[in-house]
C-alpha cells in the first residue's frame, strides 16, 4: 500500500480539489490511504475561533461563519445542487464545533484547541472523498482520530504505537482507496489530540508504519526538496536523492518541507520517501531513502522567524554548571519551550527557541530569580548545512548577528 499526502495548500480551492483527482487518475489510486490537510488557511481560522471563545465570546459565531462560507463556497464549485448529501454533512460538522463550545466547561485553552481545530481536516477530507465518488473514484472515508491513539498532552500529543498499530491494521482496508485526515489523533477518554502544527506528513508516516507501506508520497506546491525555501532565498536547488539522515537533519533545523518527526518511523523501516509537485505529478522530485547522499552536496539554507533569544549570566559570577544547566532546561520544558540552539560559557548560557505555546513572560520571571537575563524577540534563527564562505557571507550581509555557533557541516546565526 502507498500513502499520499496533500497540505493545504493543495486543496485551497475548488481547482486544487480538482487537481488532486487529476493526480491520483495520473499517478493511479489503487492500494492506497491518501492523507489531506485542512484547507488553505483554515488551521488559522479556526485559530481565531478559539482565541474568540477565550477573548470575545461574541465574536464565536461570526468567526465560525467565516469559515463556514470558505466551504459552502467551494462546495458550490464542486456540486451543481446544495442538495447533494455532503453539504448537509459539512454543516452537521460546524455545527458539532458550535455545540462543544456551548457545553464545554474546560478552562484549558490547549485541550478546547484540538477540539475545535482538528474540525478543518473532518471537513475538508469530507469534501474530498464526496468529489473523489462524484468523479467516479471510490473510496471510503475514516476518521483518522478512530486510528492513531494518543496520550493527552494536547497540541503535540505523543503516539501510543501499540494501540495505534493495532487499530489502524484491524480497520483499514489496504485493498481499496482510503481518505482520512492529518494533524489529528485521539486520547484515552476520545477527546481529539493533535500532533503539532504541520502535522500531516507526520501522520502519513504513522500509518506507513504501522501498514508497511511501500512508500510515502508528500505532495507539494515545490518541485520537491530544495536547498533553500523559494520564500526567503533566490536562486535555489533541487535536491535530486538525499539520505534519511540529511533529511532528518534539515527537518531538525527547520526545513518546512518535511515535519521533524516524519523521518524517524520511515527510516526504522525503510520506507522510502518522495517529495514531488501536485502541478507536475510525474516528474521525479526527490526521494529520500536508504544510502543516498546530497550529491554534489551544496549549501542548504533553512530560517525559522519569530524565534527568542534569552542570554543568561549569573548574578554573582559563579559559574553555570550541570546544576545550573538542568535547572534552565527543567524551566523550559515545564513553559513547552522548543529549543532550537543553545550556547554556554564559564558565566553565560545562550538559549535560542519557539515561544508557540505563549509562556514566555512566565519564564522569563521565573529565570530573573536566580541569574541576569536579557531577552531578544522577533530574532531569526539561520541554519546553514554544508556552508561554506559564500554561503555564510549572504547571511551576515546587513544584519545583526547575535550568536554564531560553527560545527564541522553546519553554521548557525541567530541575527535581528
Amino acid at each position: 500500500m502507498r500513502i499520499f499526502k496533500f497540505g493545504g495548500a493543495s486543496v485551497k480551492d475548488a481547482d486544487g480539489v480538482k487537481n488532486l483527482v487529476r493526480v491520483l487518475n495520473e499517478v493511479g489510486h489503487e492500494d492506497t490511504l491518501v492523507v489531506v490537510s485542512a484547507m488553505g488557511k483554515t488551521t488559522n481560522a479556526m485559530e481565531k475561533v478559539v482565541d474568540a471563545y477565550f477573548e470575545n465570546k461574541n465574536g464565536v459565531n461570526g468567526a465560525i461563519h467565516e469559515v463556514y462560507e470558505y466551504h459552502h463556497n467551494i462546495l458550490k464549485v464542486l456540486f451543481e445542487a446544495e442538495t447533494h448529501p455532503v453539504f448537509e454533512r459539512v454543516k452537521t460538522l460546524f455545527e458539532e464545533v458550535r455545540g462543544f463550545l456551548m457545553w464545554n466547561k474546560s478552562p484549558k485553552h490547549s485541550f478546547v484547541y484540538d477540539q475545535v481545530v482538528g474540525y478543518g481536516e473532518l471537513v475538508s477530507t469530507t469534501i474530498v472523498s464526496a468529489y473523489l465518488e462524484k468523479a467516479g473514484i471510490k473510496n471510503q472515508w475514516l476518521d483518522v482520530r478512530d486510528l492513531i491513539k494518543t496520550d493527552s498532552n494536547y497540541r503535540d500529543a505523543h503516539i501510543n504505537w501499540e494501540r495505534t498499530q493495532e487499530a489502524v491494521q484491524q480497520q483499514v482496508d489496504t485493498k481499496q482507496l482510503n481518505i482520512t485526515q492529518g494533524f489529528l489523533g485521539s486520547d484515552d477518554n476520545n477527546f481529539t489530540t493533535t500532533l503539532g502544527r504541520e502535522g500531516s506528513d507526520y501522520t502519513a508516516a504513522i500509518l506507513a508504519y504501522c501498514l508497511n507501506a511501500s512508500s510515502v508520497t508528500i505532495w507539494k506546491d515545490v518541485p520537491g526538496v530544495l536547498n533553500a525555501d523559494p520564500r526567503n532565498f533566490k536562486e535555489t536547488q533541487l535536491l535530486h536523492q538525499i539520505s534519511y539522515r540529511e533529511a532528518i537533519e534539515l527537518a531538525f533545523y527547520g526545513a518546512s518541507v518535511i515535519h521533524p518527526k516524519t523521518l524517524q518511523p520511515l527510516q526504522r523501516k525503510e520506507i522510502p520517501l518522495h517529495v514531488k509537485s501536485f502541478l507536475d505529478p510525474t516528474s521525479g522530485g526527490t526521494t529520500v531513502g536508504k544510502g543516498v547522499e546530497i550529491s554534489p552536496e551544496v549549501p542548504c539554507f533553512i530560517v525559522k522567524k519569530n524565534q527568542v533569544l534569552v542570554k543568561l549570566s549569573s548574578l554573582d559570577f559563579s559559574f553555570i554548571v550541570e546544576n545550573n544547566i538542568s535547572e534552565i532546561f527543567k524551566l523550559l520544558h515545564d513553559h513547552r519551550m522548543k529549543v532550537d540552539l543553545i550556547q554556554n560559557s564559564a558565566i553565560s548560557f545562550s538559549v535560542c527557541f519557539d515561544n508557540k505555546f505563549g509562556g514566555l513572560e512566565n519564564l522569563l520571571n521565573e529565570l530573573k530569580k536566580k541569574f541576569k537575563v536579557v531577552c531578544h524577540e522577533d530574532v531569526s534563527l539561520y541554519t546553514i548545512r554544508h556552508f561554506d564562505d559564500k554561503a555564510l557571507e549572504s547571511l551576515q550581509n546587513g544584519r545583526t548577528v547575535l550568536v554564531e555557533q560553527r560545527g564541522k557541516q553546519t553554521l548557525q546565526l541567530v541575527v535581528k
